[in-house]
This record gives structure tokens, C-alpha cells and sequence, in this order.
């Protein structure tokens, strides 16, 4: 029964130790991937279009039309504003029922859609916006019925 020949020196690799190693491998795997795939779904705001197809059919024509106007635009944040400003050339843009939507490219818990005012020449909007980069999707129509879609990112200091 105390045969010095069956009992294993200390340090040596037994059966259960690699069955412990390999199941905690896949346990270490099989934790992370649910993790990622819990954060992946979780922050996924969801559908840009419902049907891409049909979307991309005007996408040129629409694309087109907006480029035509040469419109460009500006945004910063001054002392608790956001401030955006749309110019044709050297002028301000005649922009028309302008929309925002400000928002984290990673979490749609903090998207905002301040109501912004005409002051000046350049358009405000009061936001709380903590230090970061945040995306700016401005939306308008100009005097003669093209629709202005913008994208820009913003860069909020800390």
C-alpha cells in the first residue's frame, strides 16, 4: 500500500492538474467572449435605415443636390454651448429647421438633442457635455427644399 514507487514526487504534473488547466482555459475563454458579446449588444444603438437597398438608390442624387449647395460647418463648445456655425462661402448659410442630435459613438444612453437658436451669424445650443469626443449629426433643409445632413465630431476638452 506504501509502495515508495506509486507516490508522486513533489511538483510532479498529474492527470487532474491538466484537466484543471484546461477547463479553466475554456472557462477564461468562454467568460470573456460572453463579455464582449454582452457589451457588443448592449451599446448597438440599433438600425441606421430599414432597407439599405432602397436607401442607396437616392444616396447619389441626394449627395449631389447637398454638395451643390457648398455649405460647410463648424462646431466647438464655449463656456457650456455648443456652438455650430454653417457658412455658404463667406456667408452664413440660409439654413432652415435645423435638427441636432449629439451623441457618443459608443453608448446611445448619452445621445442629446439640444434646440438650437439663431445668435448672430453662428447658431447655439446650452449642452452639458462631459469631456470627450462626441459626434455631432446636424439635419436641415435649405431655402429651396434640398435636405443638409451633417456628421462632425466634436472634441469637448477636459
Amino acid at each position: 500500500m506504501n509502495d515508495p514507487a506509486q507516490r508522486a514526487e513533489p511538483g510532479t504534473l498529474r492527470g487532474w492538474h491538466v484537466l484543471a488547466m484546461f477547463v479553466g482555459g475554456f472557462a477564461i475563454i468562454i467568460g470573456v467572449n460572453l463579455t464582449m458579446a454582452f457589451s457588443a449588444v448592449s451599446t448597438f444603438p440599433g438600425l441606421e435605415v430599414q432597407n439599405s437597398y432602397v436607401a442607396s438608390q437616392a444616396f447619389d442624387r441626394e449627395k449631389a443636390a447637398q454638395d451643390a449647395l457648398g455649405w460647410t460647418v463648424e462646431a466647438e463648445v464655449r463656456h457650456g454651448r455648443l456652438v455650430v456655425t454653417v457658412a455658404d462661402g463667406d456667408e452664413v448659410a440660409p439654413m432652415q429647421r435645423p435638427t441636432l442630435l449629439l451623441g457618443r459613438a459608443t453608448h446611445a444612453a448619452d445621445d442629446q438633442t439640444p434646440e438650437l437658436r439663431r445668435d448672430g451669424g453662428v447658431w447655439v445650443a446650452d449642452t452639458d457635455l462631459t469631456p470627450g469626443r462626441w459626434m455631432l449629426r446636424l439635419e436641415a433643409t435649405a431655402p429651396d427644399g434640398t435636405a443638409f445632413r451633417h456628421r462632425l465630431v466634436v472634441e469637448v476638452p477636459a
